[in-house]
């Protein structure tokens, strides 16, 4: 079985020492190949030849930005049978995707559970998500899309990670507080969110796009806006009309209990399993697709793909 086995080196917990024994320890079962990414977009290429090649698995290790680029490099010409299954090593700070599927948060432990699925020929077709705006390329997402404070808020700690600063949750939860107070637009909503066949609901400051669930991880907490949401159905939304300080903090405490129902509120727009949903802009609002910022945008159209891909699970 050919497997590439593509490695961000700069994710937050590998280093080259472990990437040597994560390729050791497949060396008995797969004819491995490592391709090592140096650039934005290069796991997205390697993918892309990888499938172009006949390759039968990509295995991305690095954090949920590597798995989305792999997977929009594997996809580059839709979804096919014939693709390259892909499997997840988790090193990245959040691992949203690779929790979602029940891997062990480390490296060594999800390769161990990878291996195990491999020989015993266990895959999941999972659906996906893409997003596109006016002007862009349609890409795809593994759990979750952003319009608004949170996309501000992956914006400003990728411009503290190219500081310097390491992505460990308390950086994005510094962050996040420090620009909700300084650094968002508190009183201007702008974002309306459409359905075809229905009535559009405007007047929202910010909006989570969700192919599953949960949204993101706080540490090992799951913040779960979207409980319902999963990788067999459409996709869920979620919206707030108020950033006032008491209708936020509640939203967010009920976004961190366990729950199996959406999130309540007359301030809450809920969306659950649509094929389709549209989210336009009055000025221009950052976007960000599986914690990686995408610029501002001012429409931005969400489509659900059933089925669009197996991983190795």
């Amino acid at each position: 079985m050919r497997a590439m086995l593509i490695a961000n080196p700069k994710a937050t917990s590998t280093s080259r020492r472990a990437r040597d024994i994560l390729m050791r320890a497949f060396s008995g079962d797969l004819d491995l190949v490592l391709a090592e990414t140096g650039h934005r977009g290069h796991a997205t290429e390697l993918a892309r030849q990888a499938a172009v090649n006949g390759y039968d698995v990509v295995i991305a290790l690095g954090g949920d930005g590597t798995v989305n680029e792999a997977v929009n490099g594997l996809l580059a010409d839709g979804p096919s049978p014939d693709l390259p299954a892909l499997a997840v090593l988790p090193s990245g700070s959040a691992n949203v995707f690779a929790k979602t599927l029940g891997l062990p948060a480390d490296p060594v432990g999800a390769t161990k559970s990878v291996l195990e699925a491999l020989r015993a020929g266990r895959y999941r077709t999972v659906g996906l998500g893409t997003a596109c705006h006016p002007g862009g390329a349609e890409r795809y997402f593994t759990f979750c899309a952003g319009i608004g404070l949170d996309a501000e808020v992956v914006r400003e700690v990728e411009r503290r990670r190219a500081a310097g600063a390491t992505a460990y949750t308390s950086l994005y939860v510094r962050t996040a507080i420090q620009h909700f107070f300084t650094g968002t637009d508190r009183r201007r909503p702008a974002l309306t969110l459409e359905q075809p066949g229905r009535p559009p609901k405007p007047g929202l400051f910010l909006a989570f796009v969700s192919n599953t669930s949960p949204w993101t991880y706080m540490n090992r907490l799951p913040v779960n806006p979207s409980p319902k949401a999963n990788f067999a159905r459409g996709l869920d939304v979620f919206g707030i009309r108020s950033l006032d300080i008491g209708p936020t903090l509640g939203t967010v405490a009920q976004m961190l209990t366990a729950r199996t129902r959406p999130l309540q509120g007359r301030h809450v727009v809920n969306v659950h399993d649509a094929s389709e949903v549209t989210l336009r802009a009055e000025r221009p609002v950052a976007f960000q697709l599986d914690g990686d910022y995408l610029g501002e945008q001012d429409s931005v159209t969400f489509r659900s793909v059933p089925k669009a891909l197996r991983v190795v699970i």
